[in-house]
């Protein structure tokens, strides 16, 4: 498995986030480091990346329920469902340490903490599991049902 960020600290964090899944994992592959990145910050991160910018209050905490509802179904915490591959444009091929601190620069960084802290507290999206902007017309939303729209971005379960 290609790793975004291949640094030992990097490795580390992804290790701690179960990243890595199955019996290929071994204690052999594991990098034993202090990592400083939180859980809530990876997701809190996201919400910035994916829609810091927008100005609807319910933008942020539309994208972390679909965040909460990936984890519920997948099984899967919601750190681990921000970095799993191709899921979250703000991460793809992107380095995650870079990203954590760009989003803790944004205005708007104390608001994500608290709405990833209380993931599952609003359902504006309707119970949505995806999502995409309003620019582009993905061929993967053709059998979901469309949920609503908030702002740039329509959502989807």
């Amino acid at each position: 498995m290609k790793l975004f960020n291949t640094s030992p600290k990097m490795k580390s964090l992804y290790l701690l986030l179960g990243f890595f899944s199955g019996p290929s994992l071994s204690l052999a592959n594991t990098v034993q480091i202090s990592v400083s990145i939180s859980k809530t910050e990876i997701v809190a991160a996201t919400l910035i990346l994916e829609a810091g910018g927008e100005k609807d209050f319910r933008a942020m905490s539309a994208v972390a329920e679909v965040i909460y509802n990936r984890s519920i179904s997948r099984k899967l915490s919601p750190a681990q469902i921000c970095l799993q591959r191709k899921q979250f444009s703000c991460w793809n091929g992107k380095d995650v340490e870079g990203g954590i601190e760009k989003a803790k620069k944004h205005k708007k960084w104390s608001n994500a903490l608290q709405i990833a802290q209380n993931l599952g507290s609003t359902n504006y999206t309707k119970n949505a599991q995806f999502y995409h902007t309003i620019q582009i017309n993905p061929s993967w939303n053709k059998k979901m049902l469309a949920t609503v729209t908030i702002q740039n971005h329509k959502f989807y379960k």
